[in-house]
């Protein structure tokens, strides 16, 4: 079939179909806006269509009534509890540590050949985030990654972003490789289009991904500065001390809030020690003896301008500090911890968490995208904690590889041990019946995935408050009110209106020209909001599109998945991306410079495959 060609814009849609349109262009605006949570957008984008289609009901031109209430069918949609109950299990395998012993395999192998382990690597992290969402990938390989950097001084940076967009190409390979491609595949069926398998598109995407991990491989590096990661000098950077407190010094006879403001605000104090054995608490009004050793934790530059402020001196058990004894770090490591989902960390504070006490762990910093870093003088207690942010903390390295083998927290430092537990196999064995089961018997992935999550559940691989933090708000919120504003287009004719006007501004181009030009869009649609919203958002059009030019849907709505895949260009478009940025010590700079390539090479691929596999006309 050839296009139609339409020479002139179609007339404006109704009323109700503009406010629609009007609705998603605020939406994709506010997605777009790091100062509104996108929770927050998402309830709103809800809440106008309800509101709106109330007070001022639809009725199409067959009579039918919208009704208001089916903008909130989204939080029962199939695609959505899939997606829930993969990330679920996916939670599973990484509390467990069932893909560990994969992730020593590859530890081992960088000692013999680093070229061709990374070469392995960027495959392994394909091939797994075909299967399983790529976040879990991604935690199990960075601390693998970082511990190589760190043991054989070779940039991280070099490393984190193309394993991280290996990943991402992987999964647009099967229909439950992200939550992506479950959501335009359930949006498709629903509209009537054959409901695509597991493997419909594994082919292009396989043959593109091969292409993908080349260049990641033997280019991407090359074009990466050689960035300093956060994590690049380990030594310790807090030290603990005495400042024993002299007779006729200053500090006798003073409060510990004088003693705090004579210090510009640098004195923070855990215990006061009186005497043999005795404790004082540090209350601000306490009062400072002679022979108090005052108990800090702080930088070496920090402790003497203490010791000098207040007329005291350093020691370090009961050795006074000099250059003959120095501050010893004996037994102190640095390490990172990054806030991923899931994490009990998210989007609470330090001082909420009581994160010292709780942890045994000093806070030395926050990294986080699109901010200065903040140190111990800047009061981060108060920072609520987000996805993607990096602590760097000091502790005892007892203490940090007790808390990084219990898998709660996601610890980077120089070594390669990984959590591992007995229910390891259990949980394998559940995601791989999960995948079997629906790719080979039949079954929706969304009765699969749950039907895993239960036995992942009974058979304690997961406890209830471990399934709980695994669920992310934002993605069923954005989910849900994307399938709103989807089925809000396609209902008033926003939708067909949308693609009437595409076809006119491609008017006289083939199918296969106008396929390629669609999977661009959401390229570009991808990494500015979200990938779920430009999915949900596209199909819809993309089949309206098909219609207008008499020809299968099917392609269209593929170009529309693999289109908001292409997560590559800026950081913020994906959340592995963040996660690897900071681990990296990545500016926005760098994503461009190896996402847009990269997005340009898949792009091209895929313009060239789809039309062959279904036989499109140029």
């Amino acid at each position: 079939m050839t296009a139609i060609n339409i020479t002139t814009l179609p007339p404006l849609p109704d009323a109700h179909a503009l406010a629609v349109l009007l609705l998603v262009l605020l939406a994709l605006f506010l997605f777009t806006r790091e100062s509104i949570a996108i929770e927050t957008s998402s309830l709103f984008i809800l809440a106008m269509l309800s509101i709106g289609f109330t007070v001022f009901p639809y009725v199409n031109s067959q009579g039918q009534h919208l009704e208001a209430l089916q903008f909130f069918s989204g939080f029962g949609h199939e695609a959505l509890v899939a997606v829930c109950a993969l990330m679920i299990a996916g939670n599973g395998l990484v509390r467990t540590g069932a893909l560990v012993p994969l992730g020593r395999i590859l530890a081992r192998l960088w000692l013999v050949s680093p070229a061709l382990s990374m070469l392995l690597t960027l495959l392994v992290g394909a091939f797994l985030s075909a299967f399983v969402n790529n976040v879990p990938i991604v935690v199990l390989l960075l601390p693998i990654l970082i511990s190589v950097s760190l043991r054989t001084g070779e940039p991280a940076s070099g490393m984190l972003m193309p394993m991280g967009f290996a990943t991402l190409v992987g999964g647009m390979s099967t229909s439950i490789g992200t939550s992506t491609n479950l959501l335009v595949v359930s949006v498709a069926a629903d509209m009537g289009l054959r409901r695509l398998q597991m493997f419909d598109f594994f082919v292009p995407a396989a043959i593109v991904a091969a292409i993908a991990i080349v260049y990641l491989w033997l280019i991407a590096p090359r074009l990466l500065p050689a960035r300093k990661a956060i994590l690049s000098d380990t030594s310790p950077r807090i030290f603990t001390a005495q400042l024993v407190i002299l007779e006729d010094g200053f500090a006798v006879g003073k409060t510990l809030t004088e003693l705090i403001e004579k210090s510009s605000g640098l004195l923070e104090v855990s215990r006061i020690m009186r005497g043999t054995g005795t404790y004082v608490v540090p209350l601000p009004d306490a009062q400072i003896q002679a022979g108090d050793r005052l108990m800090v934790n702080d930088t070496p530059e920090n402790l003497k301008e203490l010791e000098s402020a207040l007329d005291a001196m350093l020691y370090v058990g009961d050795t006074p500090v000099d250059e003959e004894h120095p501050l010893s770090g004996e037994g102190q490591q640095i390490a990172e911890i990054v806030v991923m989902q899931g994490s009990p960390l998210l989007g609470m504070t330090l001082r909420q968490l009581n994160f010292y006490d709780r942890y045994q762990l000093m806070v030395l910093a926050i990294h986080r995208e699109g901010n200065s870093v903040e140190t111990l003088r800047e009061k981060i207690a108060q920072a609520r904690l987000r996805i993607g942010d990096v602590l760097l903390v000091q502790g005892d390295q007892d203490t940090i590889g007790e808390i990084k083998r219990a898998g709660e927290l996601l610890v980077l430092d120089a070594t390669a041990d990984l959590p591992y537990t007995d229910k390891a196999v259990t949980a394998l064995l559940i995601m791989a019946a999960i995948i079997l089961v629906s790719a080979f018997g039949d079954v929706p992935i969304a009765i699969s995935a749950v039907g895993g999550v239960l036995l992942m559940l009974v058979t304690r691989c997961l406890t209830w408050r471990h399934a709980s933090m695994a669920l992310s708000t934002q993605v069923i919120l954005i989910v849900a009110a994307s399938l709103a504003m989807g089925s809000a287009l396609l209902k008033t004719g926003g939708a067909e209106y949308l693609a009437q006007v595409f076809v006119a501004l491609t008017a006289g181009a083939s199918p296969a020209v106008i396929v390629s030009g669609l999977m661009l869009l959401m390229a570009i649609m991808t990494n500015i909001v979200s990938n779920n919203a430009a999915a949900v958002i596209g199909t819809p059009i993309a089949i309206s599109i098909a219609q207008q030019l008499q020809v299968n849907p099917e392609p269209f709505v593929i170009a529309v998945l693999f289109g908001a895949n292409m997560s590559y260009a800026t950081p913020m478009a994906y959340k592995t991306n963040l996660l690897v940025m900071h681990a990296g010590g990545y500016k926005f700079t760098d994503f461009v410079r190896v996402g847009v390539p990269l997005t340009i090479i898949v792009w091209l691929s895929l313009s060239l495959l789809l039309p062959v596999m279904y036989s499109l006309s140029w």
